[in-house]
C-alpha cells in the first residue's frame, strides 16, 4: 500500500467489521503527549474505517493488556501498530512480551503484532517541509543560500536504531539543494546537538535548520529548541532556528496505515541482520541472544516495582520474588515448550509457597537444547524439560530456593 492509498480494497467490510486496532505509545507524566496519541488513534479510526484504541507502555492508561482486553469483546482480530519511530528495546523487547501474555489471556483472539514507524518516504517528505517552514521563517533558500540541516533525535543505546537516524538524513539530503544534512542526537549516544552544531558551524552555512526528530512537543523537543536558540547566540553570522516536531500531520497517519496494513497481513520485516540481540556488533557482543532482551524488558518493567507508598505512582505495582520464562519460539515449540509452560503454571497455581510470574518467551538463543526455562533475578536456565521436570522447578526451586542441578543448562 502507498503511503496515499486507502485501506486495501480486497478487504471485505465483514473483516474490518471482525479487526480492531491498537495504537501503542510510549505514555508520559505530561497528558498533553498523551492526548496526542489518543488523537492521533482517532485520527487513523476514521482513516482506516476499524476500531482504534489507545495503549501505553508506561505512565499512562490504559496499559497495552488493558487496552486489549477492551477491544476483545468486540474483535476477533487486533493488529498492534507501534507508534515508535524506531526499533530500539521497547520494539523488540517490551511490545512482544506484552503481545505474548495478551495471546494467553486471550486464547481466541488473534494478536498481529506490526512494526516501528521506521524510515518512509513519507516521513522525508515531511522533514522536508518541517525544513521548508524554518527556512521562509529565517528569510532564506536553499536554492540561493547555504542551508545546513542538523537532524536530531532522542539518541538510543541500539545502533540499529541511530543507523536509522543517519539514514533519514542521508535520504533527507538526497535530491535537496541543502548545503549539508547531519544526524545528531540529543542523549545517549554521540554526536550530541552541541558538538554538532558547532562543527556545522565551522562551514559558515548561512543558515541553519534544526529538526526535532520527535512525535510531539515534550521535554527532550524543548531541549533541542534551547540548543537551537543558543547557537544561534553564539554564532551571529548564521541564522539558526527549530522546526516544529512531526506532530499529527496526515502523513504519519499515512505510515502507520501501512503499518497495520503489513501487520494484519504477516508481511512485518525487522532488521534482524543490524539487530544487537541477533548478532555481535562490535561494541555491542553482550547484548546478542535473546535472554538478554528478554532480561532487559522484565528488569525495565519491574523497575519501579512495590512503590505503594509513593501516592499517585504510575508506576505502583507488586513485583513477584521469581520471574520464569519458558521459551515458546518454534523450535523449542516442537520439543513440547507449550507442555512445560502449562504445567509450570499449574503446579505455581498449586502451590502455596511459590510466588512467581510465569510467562512465554521469543528464543532464547539455545536452539536444539530445549524446552528452555529461564529462572530470574537468579540467572538460571535450566535446559531439555518436560513437563515431570517443570513440576520439580516450581516444587525445588520456586519454594525451597534449591537449583534443579541435572537439567541446568548454564547458570548466568
Amino acid at each position: 500500500m502507498t503511503a496515499n492509498a486507502p485501506p486495501d480494497a480486497t478487504v471485505t467490510q465483514a473483516e474490518l467489521d471482525d479487526e480492531a486496532v491498537l495504537l501503542v505509545g510510549h505514555g508520559s507524566r505530561r497528558e498533553q503527549s498523551n492526548e496526542q496519541v489518543r488523537t492521533l488513534a482517532a485520527d487513523l479510526e476514521g482513516r482506516l474505517g476499524v476500531p482504534v484504541d489507545a495503549g501505553f507502555l508506561e505512565l499512562a492508561t490504559p496499559s497495552i493488556a488493558d487496552a486489549i482486553d477492551g477491544l476483545a469483546s468486540s474483535a476477533s482480530r487486533v493488529s498492534v501498530v507501534h507508534l515508535s519511530l524506531f526499533a530500539a528495546s521497547h520494539v523488540k523487547n517490551d511490545v512482544p512480551l506484552a503481545v505474548g501474555r495478551a495471546r494467553r489471556d486471550h486464547p481466541g483472539l488473534t494478536i498481529h503484532n506490526g512494526a516501528h514507524l521506521g524510515v518512509h518516504p513519507a516521513l522525508v517528505d515531511l522533514l522536508d517541509d518541517r525544513a521548508s517552514a524554518v527556512e521562509a521563517a529565517l528569510g532564506v533558500d536553499r536554492e540561493a543560500d547555504d542551508v545546513a540541516v542538523v537532524l536530531c533525535a532522542r539518541g538510543s543505546s541500539d545502533p540499529d536504531a541511530n543507523g536509522d537516524v543517519h539514514k533519514l538524513a542521508r535520504l533527507l539530503y538526497e535530491g535537496r539543494a541543502f548545503d549539508r544534512v547531519e544526524a545528531s542526537f540529543v542523549g545517549v549516544t554521540d554526536p550530541r546537538l552541541r558538538e554538532t552544531l558547532h562543527a556545522v558551524a565551522r562551514h559558515r552555512p548561512d543558515a541553519v535548520v534544526v529538526l526535532p526528530y520527535m512525535l510531539g512537543d515534550g521535554v527532550l523537543t524543548g531541549r533541542i529548541r534551547d540548543g537551537a536558540a543558543e547557537f544561534d547566540d553564539d554564532y551571529p553570522y548564521v541564522d539558526a532556528a527549530a522546526a516544529d516536531p512531526l506532530g499529527t500531520d496526515d502523513r504519519l497517519l499515512a505510515v502507520l496505515g501501512d503499518r497495520w496494513q503489513e501487520a494484519r497481513t504477516g508481511s512485518v520485516e525487522m532488521s534482524c541482520d543490524t539487530c544487537k540481540y541477533k548478532v555481535g556488533l562490535d561494541g555491542y557482543e553482550g547484548d546478542v541472544g535473546g535472554a538478554r532482551a528478554m532480561l532487559r524488558a522484565l528488569t525495565h518493567r519491574d523497575a519501579h516495582a512495590d512503590r505503594d507508598d509513593v501516592a499517585d505512582d504510575p508506576h505502583a505495582h507488586d513485583a513477584p520474588a521469581s520471574h520464569v520464562a519458558v521459551c515458546t519460539n518454534r523450535t523449542c515449540a516442537a520439543d513440547g515448550a507449550p507442555a512445560v509452560l502449562e504445567r509450570v503454571r499449574q503446579a505455581a497455581r498449586d502451590s502455596d509457597a511459590c510466588d512467581a510470574r510465569i510467562t512465554r518467551s521469543s528464543c532464547l538463543g539455545r536452539c536444539g537444547d530445549g524446552p528452555m526455562v529461564a529462572v530470574y533475578p537468579d540467572g538460571v536456565w535450566y535446559g531439555g524439560v518436560d513437563p515431570t521436570d517443570a513440576e520439580r522447578i516450581v516444587s525445588s526451586h520456586l519454594e525451597r530456593d534449591r537449583i534443579v542441578s541435572d537439567i541446568v543448562d548454564q547458570i548466568l
